[in-house]
C-alpha cells in the first residue's frame, strides 16, 4: 500500500519537472527519490539539493548530491543496482546520532527485561503481598510501560524517517503515550516517596485508603496533563509525529518538578523526625527502653534517600542540555541516555533484587525445589526407632 504523502510529493516532483525545461544535451531524467526531487540534469555533472530536515541526525543546511553519468543515467550504487542518491554529506562525524540510540534500545530492552521478572518474582510470591509491595509493582509497571513504548518508538519511528516525514495519525498518538507513560514514571516515584512518609509519620493510618488514594494518583494524576500536552500539539498541527528536540514543555515540565520538589522534601522530613526520635533515645516504633530505631524507620530511610537522587538525576541533566557546538555535547548525550534508559533496571535492583525479604522467598523456593529425599536402595525395610526409657511405646518410622 502506497504513502499518500510519498505519493503526493512524487506528483509534486513529477509536476515540477515537467515545467523546467531539460538541458539541450544528453540529461537524466528528473526524479523523486522518496526523500528529496531531483531536477533534471546535464551528463557527466551532479545535481545537488538541501538535505531533508525530517531524518534524525541531517542537517538541513548541508546538501545531498545524486550524479548523473555520461550515457544520461543516474549512477548506480554497486552493491545494489539500483539509482542511488548519496545523504552521507548531511551530517557531521560528531552529530551521529544513531550510537546514542542504540544506547537508548539497549538500555530501555535489559530495563525492560529487569522489570519485567520483578513484576513476575513479586506477583508469584502471595507472602509478599503487602501494601508497600503493592506500591512497588506500580511502579515496575509504570517503567516497564515506559521502556516497551519507547521502544515502539524507535523502532517504528525514529528509524523510518518516511513515517516522520508523513506524520500519521497513530505516530502522533504514539507520541502522546509515550508522554503519559514518562509522566506516570514520576508520579509513581512520587508515590514511593509519599507512601513512606506517610507511614513513617503517620502512625495511624489506614494503609489500605492509602494505596487505593496512591493507585488513583499514580496512574490519573498524569493524564489532565499529557491530554493537555497532545492537544496543543494538535491545533499547532506540528510536523514529524511530534518529534522534537527543543526545551521541556511547560505542561510535562510543571508535574515532574513537583514530583521531584515533593520527593526531596519527603525525604527531608524523614531524615528530620527519624533524628529527632533518635536523639530522644527511644528508638522509633521500638517502645520504651529501646535504643535501636525499628526496621521499618531504617527502610523508609535506606528507600526514599535511593529514592530521592534515583528520581531528581535525569531531570536535574535536562535543563542544560548543551547545544551540539559545545564540545562536551557528545558526552552529555551518552551519560543521559545511559541515566535515563537504565533508571528501570536500578529500580528492578533496588526494590526486587536487593530486597532482603524478596531474597529470603527465592532461598526458600529454590530448597524446596532443590530437595530430594533419597531412598533406601538396597532394601524397602522400614527403619525403625524404639524410643529408649518408654516402655510399650510405639515407633517413629523414618
Amino acid at each position: 500500500m502506497e504513502d499518500p504523502l510519498r505519493e503526493e510529493h512524487e506528483a509534486a516532483c513529477a509536476l515540477a519537472n515537467n515545467n523546467t525545461a531539460p538541458p539541450a544535451e544528453i540529461y537524466c531524467e528528473g526524479t523523486f527519490d522518496s526523500w528529496v526531487c531531483w531536477p533534471h540534469t546535464a551528463a557527466n555533472s551532479t545535481a545537488y539539493a538541501p538535505c531533508p530536515d525530517f531524518v534524525p541526525g541531517f542537517r538541513p543546511e548541508l546538501l545531498a548530491h545524486k550524479e548523473c553519468t555520461a550515457n544520461g543515467t543516474w549512477w548506480r550504487h554497486p552493491q545494489t543496482g539500483n539509482p542511488w542518491s548519496n545523504y552521507t554529506t548531511c551530517y557531521k562525524p560528531e552529530d551521529d546520532v544513531s550510537d546514542i540510540i542504540a544506547v537508548y534500545e539497549t538500555g530501555y530492552s535489559v530495563s525492560l527485561i529487569a522489570l519485567l521478572v520483578s513484576l513476575g518474582i513479586l506477583s508469584y510470591f502471595k507472602s509478599l503481598r503487602c501494601a508497600r509491595i503493592t506500591v512497588h509493582i506500580n511502579l515496575f509497571a509504570s517503567f516497564a510501560f515506559n521502556n516497551a513504548l519507547w521502544l515502539a518508538w524507535y523502532a517504528l519511528v525514529v528509524r523510518a524517517p518516511t513515517t516522520l516525514e508523513a506524520s500519521p495519525a497513530w505516530c502522533r498518538a504514539l507520541n502522546a503515550c509515550v508522554q503519559y507513560a514518562l509522566l506516570t514514571n514520576y508520579t509513581w516515584m512520587l508515590c514511593e516517596g509519599l507512601y513512606l512518609h506517610t507511614v513513617l509519620v503517620s502512625a495511624f493510618v489506614s494503609e489500605r485508603r492509602l494505596v487505593r488514594a496512591l493507585l488513583v494518583a499514580g496512574w490519573l494524576l498524569p493524564v489532565p496533563f499529557a491530554v493537555v500536552h497532545a492537544v496543543r500539539r494538535a491545533l499547532a498541527d506540528e510536523p514529524l509525529c511530534w518529534a522534537d528536540e527543543g526545551a521541556p514543555r511547560p505542561e510535562l515540565a510543571v508535574l515532574v518538578c513537583v514530583a521531584v520538589l515533593l520527593n526531596l522534601g519527603f525525604l527531608c522530613n524523614i531524615v528530620r523526625v527519624l533524628c529527632t526520635k533518635l536523639r530522644a533515645g527511644g528508638g522509633v516504633g521500638g517502645g520504651a527502653g529501646s535504643q535501636r530505631p525499628s526496621a521499618t524507620a531504617l527502610h523508609a530511610l535506606r528507600a526514599t534517600c535511593l529514592l530521592a537522587p534515583l528520581l531528581g538525576l535525569q531531570y536535574l541533566l535536562t535543563p542544560f542540555r548543551p547545544p551540539r557546538t559545545a564540545r562536551w555535547w557528545l558526552a552529555y548525550e551518552y551519560v543521559s541516555a545511559l541515566s535515563t534508559s537504565l533508571q528501570g533496571l536500578c529500580v528492578a535492583v533496588l526494590y526486587c533484587f536487593c530486597n532482603g525479604e524478596v531474597l529470603a522467598q527465592l532461598r526458600r523456593r529454590w530448597r524446596v525445589l532443590t530437595f530430594r529425599p533419597r531412598a533406601n536402595s538396597t532394601t524397602n525395610t522400614t527403619v525403625s526407632f524404639v524410643r529408649s526409657g518408654a516402655p510399650g511405646a510405639g515407633e517413629d518410622k523414618v
